[in-house]
């Protein structure tokens, strides 16, 4: 076997190996602590030291050179600043101005016409405590070249001192000629010598639909002369005008009421409402409220129940309706005669249901029936054999307030109408002489 000789250094001496890790650690140290002010020196000296290269940041008062115009081909510019200028559009054309304006000419002049004819009303009235005098306001409107006046019965009905305060501000004391609680109308008067009196005109309010345009002109709160617009809201609506003044009164209700949607306040009261026309359609006399001025519902009596109405009390002083002598089943919501119809198998669906008819009136004699057998539906009894009122004079009548909105606007006592009523499934006319209502 052949010898090998392998050269292998022998280990260095301990105090050898020391001395030379000192000396690289010492050239790595200084050489970190000079990379490490390089970075410092190059950082500083970014920030703070002048840049003479050709592309530099925008530098305050900074002056550009031909060398900075030559790297950029920069060039002189023919641009010129142009004269700053205030654009105004061109008016519109007259026409179109007209056209926009057509519904507020239609309204101003509508007002312009009737305001002269709406007055203020203002009352001294003593309650029967006699605890203070108050002052209290409404409006009218003259009818008349005779110095009569309309307004609402509860605006005046109080009174002991009328003054009246036309649009040119004349003042003038007036008198109550006749006033009607029923349908909460009065008439009032003022001498005709001094004042400017200015005739309303009347319209018809049975021509009248939901939707259409009205005008209300009063004095809310006093502040005359003051117009609102709105639409009419509903038709047919019943108020207990006399029981609302006075709880000892009748159960007879105010029938045709306009409901509108034009604001109507305290003052408004005995002011007219009106057509696109500028014809009188109703008088302005409640509102529906929570809180005592307007809240989106007001009630208007109807000019024609005013065309029957008003001449009464010029000539006498006081209403007098047409009477047939009948009641019907308490009027219950939800129980319209279309369920009374489904429930007691009804031969109509329409109509008015005979639940009474009172001795000696005009039914009675007419030999009108009511109902002598009773059922019961949705817990109220209903008479199953009583004669059902299907139009009077031709005129189909749905439920009692259309009854009573004929009578009101249409007849007068003494006068007879014709019935068509619907007896054991078999149709029959009769004639009835109307009585003055008790």
């Amino acid at each position: 076997m052949d010898n090998i000789n392998w050269n292998i250094p022998e280990p260095e001496e301990p105090e050898r190996r020391r001395f030379t890790g000192f000396i690289i650690g010492l050239a790595m140290g200084a050489v970190t602590l000079l990379l490490i002010t390089s970075i410092v020196v190059v950082t500083v000296g970014y920030f703070f030291t002048p840049d003479d290269s050709p592309i530099r940041l925008h530098r305050d008062n900074d002056s550009t050179t031909e060398v900075d115009l030559v790297a950029a081909n920069y060039r002189p510019s023919d641009w010129i600043e142009p004269v700053s200028q205030v654009i105004t559009p061109t008016p519109v054309s007259p026409d179109i101005v007209s056209e926009a304006d057509v519904e507020y000419q239609l309204l101003n002049n509508i007002y312009e016409r009737v305001n002269p004819s709406v007055v203020n009303i203002e009352i001294v009235s003593r309650f029967t405590s006699e605890l203070d005098i108050i002052d209290s306001s409404g409006s009218g409107f003259v009818l008349d070249m005779d110095g009569h006046i309309v307004t609402n019965s509860h605006v005046v009905r109080e009174a002991e001192e009328i003054l009246v305060t036309f649009f040119d501000g004349y003042a003038a004391s007036a008198e109550i000629i006749g006033l009607d609680d029923y349908s909460d109308l009065a008439v009032i008067k003022v001498d005709t010598d001094g004042p400017s009196l200015v005739p309303v005109i009347m319209g018809d309010s049975n021509e009248l639909s939901v939707g259409q345009r009205v005008i209300a002109i009063g004095n809310p709160f006093g502040l005359d002369g003051s117009m609102t617009v709105g639409i009419v809201s509903a038709l047919g609506r019943s108020l207990p005008s006399a029981q609302l003044l006075d709880g000892s009164y009748q159960s007879y209700n105010n029938p045709s009421i306009i409901q509108v949607d034009a604001v109507v306040n305290p003052g408004n009261s005995g002011g007219p409402l009106l057509d696109s026309f500028g014809h009188v359609i109703g008088i302005n006399t409640a509102i529906r409220t929570e809180s005592g001025i307007f809240e989106g519902v007001a009630f208007a009596v109807p000019v024609n129940t005013m065309k029957r109405v008003i001449p009464q009390l010029i000539e006498k002083g006081v209403a007098e309706y047409s009477w047939l002598g009948i009641s019907t089943p308490a009027d219950v919501a939800g129980i319209s005669m279309a369920v009374l119809a489904n429930e007691l198998d009804l031969p109509v669906r329409s109509g008015i249901l005979i639940n009474e008819v009172f001795p000696n009136s005009p039914a009675a004699r007419a030999g009108l029936q009511g109902g002598t057998e009773l059922a019961e539906v949705r817990g109220v009894p209903i008479p199953i054999d009583g004669d059902i009122i299907v139009a009077i004079n031709g005129m189909i009548v749905r439920d009692i307030d259309d009854l009573v909105a004929y009578l009101v606007e249409n007849t007068s006592p003494g006068e007879t109408v014709v019935l068509t009523i619907v007896r054991d499934g078999e149709t029959l006319d009769l004639d009835v002489e109307l009585d003055v209502r008790p």
